[in-house]
C-alpha cells in the first residue's frame, strides 16, 4: 500500500503540466506554460502553420502531440462586435474539421479582457487513398479569441484526443493566464 501511495504521489509531481512557467510570447503578450512546452523550431512552424503570416509563438512538447500558439487573425472587428465575432468564429470552426463536438463556449473576462472561447473535440476523417492517412486524427481543442481595434489574437491550445484528459485542466489554466497589454 505505502508504494501504491508513493507511486501516485510521484505521478501526480511528474505531471506533464505540474507547473506552469510566464512565457513572453510577444511584445505585450505573456501567457504561463509547462515546462514540457517549448518553443517550435522554425522549420516545424513552417510546416504546421503554411500561412503567409506565421504565428506570433508556437510551444510543442517533445512529442510534437501537445501545442499552443498564438496568431493574429486575418478577421478584424473594428466595432468590437464580440456576440456577433463569437458566432462567425464558431461557424469557422465547424467548417475546419469533419466533426466538431461543442464541449463549452462563450465570453469570459480575464484581466478585464473579454475573450471567446471554444473548447471542443474535433475529427478529420483520414482519406482511405492516401498511404498513411488512412486514420481519423482526433484533437481536443481550447481555443480563445480577443478582439482588439486593428487585430484579432487566436489563442490555441490542442492535443491528441487520447491525452485530453491529462491536459484539459492545464490548457484552462493556460487560458486564463493570458496576459494581454
Amino acid at each position: 500500500m505505502k508504494s501504491f501511495v508513493v507511486i501516485v504521489i510521484s505521478l501526480l509531481l511528474t505531471s506533464s503540466a505540474s507547473k506552469l512557467i510566464k512565457t513572453k510570447v510577444a511584445d505585450g503578450i505573456v501567457v504561463s506554460l509547462p515546462a514540457a512546452l517549448m518553443p517550435m523550431p522554425p522549420d516545424d512552424i513552417a510546416q504546421r502553420y503554411p500561412s503567409v503570416r506565421a504565428p506570433l509563438g508556437a510551444y510543442t512538447n517533445l512529442d510534437r502531440d501537445v501545442d499552443f500558439s498564438v496568431n493574429i487573425s486575418a478577421t478584424n472587428w473594428p466595432d468590437g462586435n464580440v456576440e456577433m465575432a463569437q458566432g462567425f468564429f464558431k461557424s469557422s470552426l465547424y467548417n475546419l474539421y469533419d466533426r466538431v463536438d461543442m464541449m463549452n463556449e462563450g465570453i469570459q473576462v480575464i484581466r478585464k479582457k473579454k475573450f471567446i472561447f471554444f473548447e471542443f473535440e474535433s475529427r478529420i476523417s483520414g482519406n482511405a487513398r492516401k498511404q498513411g492517412q488512412q486514420d481519423p486524427v482526433l484533437r481536443y481543442t481550447y481555443v480563445q479569441y480577443l478582439l482588439q481595434p486593428k487585430r484579432t489574437l487566436v489563442f490555441t491550445f490542442t492535443c491528441t484526443k487520447n491525452q485530453q484528459e491529462e491536459w484539459q485542466e492545464t490548457a484552462k489554466e493556460i487560458m486564463k493566464s493570458i496576459k494581454v497589454n
